[in-house]
């Protein structure tokens, strides 16, 4: 039987869960892997469920769910699990987290479809092409910005993208941008900040003595580099490593940490609650 992945977000109160569960009785479905959480201070009740049905249609799926919960007129999306989640990769020139999605969805680790990636340099075409996978060069300087991201919009209607990826990206999108697609579109960064912001940031902190370094993937907002947080982690470093020991250390967290948010993210694991995310496990 076909599985789907259902998630929802509304206002917490009694019989949600009475409500899924009858809707997917309705339909045949068998529920096999749900977690839920309700969130104290905003009140707001976050669920995930992956189930089996019989019915082989999402809209028939659907219209039996929103029979039963149309009276907590919640924020609901549905799909077959095997729809993967299409998602356009941007990046500039350094290629280490690029190189690490495409690698392991190429491997049938990372569920998700790429069906472009674009960069405001070319340095990156060959490790693209080489994975099948068309490359936009789309160029960007002060004056040639809102076309650019216009172009970008464009991409983003034509490959029907659910989400974008930042893979060290190194142009800030616009507010604007940013408001069209809230919650899809996810960065990663070091999570020095905002201790060390600007050029060189693993330098700066070897000059401070730091003994923490780690990155922080997150989703895109007007508000730079502070949007809610997805995945984090960390790596301990000691007097006796330089500068440049501290810029690969860095980089092989930054990709681990994305490569974990995209698939959080893929398997529709992550909800936005306010400034802060509920992720399942």
């Amino acid at each position: 039987m076909p599985e789907y992945i259902l998630t929802l977000r509304c206002a917490d109160t009694v019989g949600i869960v009475h409500a899924v569960s009858a809707g997917l009785l309705a339909s045949g479905s068998n529920i096999l892997e749900q977690a839920q959480f309700t969130d104290p201070e905003l009140g707001m009740f976050c669920l995930r469920t992956r189930f089996e049905s019989p019915v082989d249609a999402v809209d028939d799926v659907r219209a039996a769910l929103d029979a039963e919960l149309a009276r907590f007129s919640p924020d609901l999306s549905l799909r077959r699990r095997d729809a993967h989640r299409r998602v356009l990769v941007m990046v500039s020139r350094f290629d280490h987290c690029l190189a690490d999605l495409l690698y392991r969805r190429a491997l049938g680790e990372l569920h998700v479809d790429v069906p472009v990636v674009v960069s405001n340099h070319e340095d990156c075409r060959a490790l693209v092409e080489s994975y099948g996978v068309p490359f936009v060069h789309v160029p960007v300087t002060a004056g040639t910005k809102p076309a650019a991201e216009q172009r970008l919009r464009d991409l983003v209607r034509e490959h029907d993208v659910d989400v974008v990826v930042l893979a060290r990206y190194m142009q800030v999108l616009s507010d604007a941008f940013c408001a069209d697609m809230p919650g899809r579109i996810v960065n990663i960064h070091h999570s020095f900040l905002p201790g060390f912001k600007g050029a060189r940031p693993y330098h700066q902190a070897h000059e401070r003595g730091v003994k923490l370094i780690g990155a922080t993937a997150h989703f895109v907002t007007a508000d730079l580099d502070e949007g809610p947080i997805i995945e984090q982690d960390v790596q301990r470093v000691t007097h006796a490593q330089t500068a440049d020991d501290l810029v690969e250390l860095g980089r092989d967290v930054e990709r681990r940490v994305l490569s974990r948010a995209v698939r959080l993210v893929a398997e529709d694991r992550v909800l936005l609650t306010g400034a802060r995310t509920v992720v399942f496990g």
